[in-house]
Formats: C-alpha cells, structure tokens, sequence
C-alpha cells in the first residue's frame, strides 16, 4: 500500500502550485507579525504630570512650582503621581508669598493627582493610557491588557487544532483571519479599558488560530524538502515583515483608535486568498472526501505544467490508518519514565522562559534610550538574521550546542547592559538588540529540537505541553518589563539570567542530531547525569537495543 507522499510524487516539489502556496500562506501570517505586538505603540505611556485645573487661584509661580520634584534615572523630574495640595498653594498665593524663597517647598503637604493628568503629545497623540488614565494607580492595567492578548492566545490554541481537525485546515483559517479583523475593527469603538481587554483576548483566540491552521495547511500541502523550509524561514520570517510594518504605521498614525484601524484593514486582502489557497488534500482524504482531494490535485498538476495519471486515490491502494488498532496515549505518559518526566520538566522550562524572553524585549522597546519607533523598527529586523542563522545551525550543527551558544549570547549581553556608562546610549541598544537576536534564534530552534526529542507516540503531546508552557511565559513577559519602573536594569538582570540558566539546562538534554527520530519512549534519547535501572522488559528491549544501538547510546557531556 502506498501512502500520500508517494501518490503525489508526481507532482515534483517546487512546481507553480507549491511557490503559490508557500507565498500566499506565508503571506496570511503578515497580520499576525504587526497585530500580535501592536500594544507596544497602543498602550504606549507618554510623560506625564499631575493636572492643575484652570480655576485654581495660583500665581504664575506658584503653577510652575505645583509639581514636587523626584530622583529618576539619577536626575531630578517633575512627580508623574503626585502634586503639593493646591488648597495649601491658593493661601500662600493669595498672601503674596515665593516659592523656594518665602515657603520651603520640601515641607510641604503632597496629594495625588485629583484632577487628572496633563499627557506630553511629543511621541503619541493618544493612546489606551491617556485614554483610560492608565496611569499611577491604574499602571497595572497597561500590561493586564497585554497578558489578556495572551491568554486569548493560550486559549485559542488549545481549541485551535481541533477545530482544524473536525471542519478543515482552510475553513478554520479564514473563519479566523475574520475573527481576528472583526473583533480587532470592534476595539476600535471601545468605550472602556474593560472592554477594550475583552476584545483583545478574542483577538489573542484568532490569531494563534489562524497561525496554527496556516502552519498545519502548508506542511500537509508541500513536499518534505519545501516543508522545512516553509516552517522555519517562510512563516518566521513573513511574521517578522510584518513585524517590521508596525513602527512605520505607528511613526505616521499617532492616534491609538485610527492606528488600530490602520492595522486591522489589511486582514481584509486576505478575502480573495479563500479562492486560491486549497483545503489539506490530506485532511480530505481522511474525511473520506478523495474526489475532493483528486480535483485539487488535478489542479496542481495542470498549474505545474505535469500530465496527472488517471487515477491518483484509490481508497483501497490508500492506507487507513484509521483502521489500525493502535495503543492510546495519554498527557501521563509524559511522566512515565523517569527519563520522560525530566525531559518534559526541561522542556517546559526551557520554553517559558525563552518565551519570557522574546516577548519581554519585544514589549520594552519604548523604555530603550532613543526613538522608540526606530528601536521596534530595530527589534524586528534583528529576527531575519535570527531565523537565518537558527535554520544554517539545525542543518549543520548539533542541537545542543547551537541552542546553549544562543542562550548564552542573549543572556550574557543582557546581563552586561547595567555595566554600560548612561552616556554611551547606542551601546545598551546594541546589547538589547544581541540580546533578542540570541533568544529570537533559541526560539526558533527549540520547536525542531523539543519535536525531536519526543517518541512519535506522545511527540504531539510534548511539543503541546511545552507550548503551553510558551504560552504562560507570554502571559508573564509584560510583568517583566513593568518592573523596569522600579530600577530601570531590574528586567534585563531577570531576563538575563534566566536566559543563561536555561542555557545551562539545555547542554543537560540528550543531542538529537543525526539521530533516528524515537518511535516509542522507550527509545527516547537519555538526559545527561541520570542514574538508570535496567528495563523490566529485558528480553524485548535488549532486542531493540541490539538492533537500534544508536538510538540507545548517549553522547558524553
């Protein structure tokens, strides 16, 4: 019996059909590299001061001395939360006396800012935090927002598959693609921060859902040679394109509400893609649609300029895997054996805290020296090297070591960045943007390596558990960067050293490279440093190990 691969052999692996494919779903991630970053710019935080209202009976001098003076990045500015009781200002005003001369301006009674804030206009016209007074009390609620995006991301890929899977890969991204433009386009009417957040977990839904079905679409379309590269350079790096959008839409829109806008229209370019981007030939031939699946091959042959023979599926020459009774697995399986069990820790680890990473510099670039449109601008064209080298590194070299040397460069650099002069400004960008080329590249390649890792019996499982874990780390990465109000280094020491801790975790795991993918836990890769009791099942896994030794030895540290 044959199976899909060679059935469609014939239809070569670079032909019209498949460059049509590659670059239309690639294409399709675009919206997801400048929606899924937006509240960079859309809950950006202007400089700001405590509001005195027009009524207030101050002098002149006494206006301009209303706001107390703080220490922050070691020079004195004007108070963001806090303003001398105006009450207290109207008596010495009305009696004639100076400020700093006549009242010491230290002993004076402080109020918060009862009347509201004044917003510099200088970087943004308006944002959600000018909108809504995210400010002061309320600055928890910039990055809950952020962390909302993300749990709609968690949730939408805990759905996202298996929507995919009952009513089709096709069906489910465009359903997506406009779930994600209709309910950003209704963010733009929001009257409440509350319901602005609300929307954005709706979002976070669509859009890991259109990633997931775009991603799942091009690999059970595309040969095996095209699929690689379509997982690791095509979807990477469209995403960072449209990543790099972002700061020139938000260099030339200033107002959050028509920025927004700006950003959700585009989803609209992708109506006309409903009737060029074909349904999973696979997914039909599982439903038992196979006429459907041998028109849409039909069509690629004819595209690619190759006669079709006159049958292509025949369902009795196809194999049914269905029919096969094979043994279930389940998440507890991933805590079977010892082994396992380290492993999956490991790997949750490992992509909580890259992820933690990734995001964290990705959402801190309006508090790096500078201009923050250029920075994000920055932020984003250091991931196309990343993903250029990330892919050379999986083809050549081993897996551990690539992913320790990238760790270690973006924690390190990370970790330098409190060690630079304040004067020498450019240099912390450089070491800021080292840092998220470092982690941009382990993130790209922990998917291949957690992937390898794992037996095809719970391969799924694992790499979902650890996106899971992907998934959290995101959800945290805003907390991260709000620390940076407290000490400004505060973050980057954080993110460092975890990014170096994880580096030193990942030389542990067993190297996969040029090995035999494991097809059962048993024959699962062993981590280093571990103390092993002889199987059970001697007679049997003695036998495999015979015939497998590769699969079986463990390289030395």
């Amino acid at each position: 019996m044959r199976d899909y691969e060679e059935v469609t052999a014939f239809l070569g692996e670079w032909g019209r059909f498949q460059r049509l494919v590659f670059f239309l779903l690639s294409a399709s991630i675009i919206p997801n590299g400048f929606n899924g970053l937006s509240i960079v710019f859309l809950a950006g935080t202007p400089e700001h001061r405590c509001a005195v209202p027009r009524g207030a009976n101050l002098s002149g001098e006494w206006r301009n001395a209303s706001i107390p003076l703080e220490l922050r990045d070691g020079q004195a500015a004007p108070s963001r939360c806090r303003r001398y009781r105006l009450a207290a200002l109207a008596n010495f005003s009305a009696l004639g006396l100076r400020p700093g001369f006549d009242v010491e301006l230290a002993s004076l009674e402080q109020e918060p800012c009862l009347d509201g804030w004044e917003y510099s206009r200088d970087v943004y016209h308006s944002t959600i935090v000018t909108q809504w007074n995210l400010v002061c009390d309320n600055d928890w609620k910039g990055p809950l927002s952020t962390s909302l995006f993300f749990v709609g991301v968690l949730l939408g890929s805990f759905v996202s598959g298996q929507l995919s899977d009952k009513f089709g890969r096709k069906n489910v991204l465009f359903a997506t693609l406009a779930m994600q433009t209709g309910f950003s386009f209704i963010q733009v009417f929001s009257t409440s921060w509350e319901m602005f957040s609300v929307f954005f977990v709706l979002v976070g839904m669509g859009q890991i859902s259109n990633y997931v079905a775009a991603f799942v679409l091009g690999t059970e379309i595309l040969g095996k040679s095209i699929r690689v590269l379509f997982c690791t350079l095509g979807v990477c790096i469209f995403y960072a394109f449209g990543y790099m959008l972002l700061p020139l839409f938000a260099y030339f829109i200033r107002d959050w509400r028509m920025l927004l806008l700006a950003l959700t229209l585009p989803g609209l370019l992708c109506v006309p893609l409903w009737w060029i981007i074909p349904e999973s030939p696979r997914w039909l031939i599982s439903q038992g649609r196979f006429q459907e699946a041998e028109d849409i091959i039909r069509k690629a042959a004819k595209m690619n300029g190759i006669t079709a023979p006159d049958v292509i599926f025949d369902p009795s020459e196809l194999q049914d895997m269905n029919s096969q009774k094979q043994q279930t697995y389940t998440i507890l399986d991933l805590m079977r054996t010892r082994n396992i069990l380290t492993i999956t820790i490991m790997s949750v680890i490992l992509w909580m805290i890259i992820s933690v990473g990734y995001f964290g510099l990705s959402l801190d670039t309006p508090n790096l020296h500078g201009d923050v449109f250029v920075n994000c601008f920055l932020s984003a064209v250091i991931e196309v090297p990343a993903y250029i080298i990330s892919w050379l590194l999986l083809r050549n070299l081993p897996r551990r070591y690539s992913m320790a040397a990238a760790l270690f460069l973006g924690g390190c650099v990370l970790l330098f960045i409190q060690l630079v002069p304040s004067h020498i400004r450019a240099l912390s960008i450089l070491l800021v943007m080292l840092g998220k080329f470092g982690i941009t590249s382990a993130f790209s390649m922990v998917y291949v390596y957690t992937a390898e890792l794992y037996p095809t019996v719970v391969r799924n499982m694992g790499v979902g558990a650890s996106s899971m874990a992907s998934r959290l780390g995101s959800i945290l990465s805003p907390y991260f960067v709000y620390l940076g109000a407290y000490d400004r280094f505060l973050p980057y020491i954080l993110m460092g050293s975890l990014t170096v801790l994880s580096g030193i975790l990942t030389l542990f795991l067993p190297e996969s490279y040029g090995r035999p993918l494991p097809d059962t836990i048993e024959q699962m890769l062993l981590v280093k440093g571990l103390e092993y009791r002889p199987a059970s099942s001697s007679t049997r896994d003695s036998k495999e190990e015979e015939e497998n030794p590769e699969i079986f030895k463990s390289t030395a540290f």
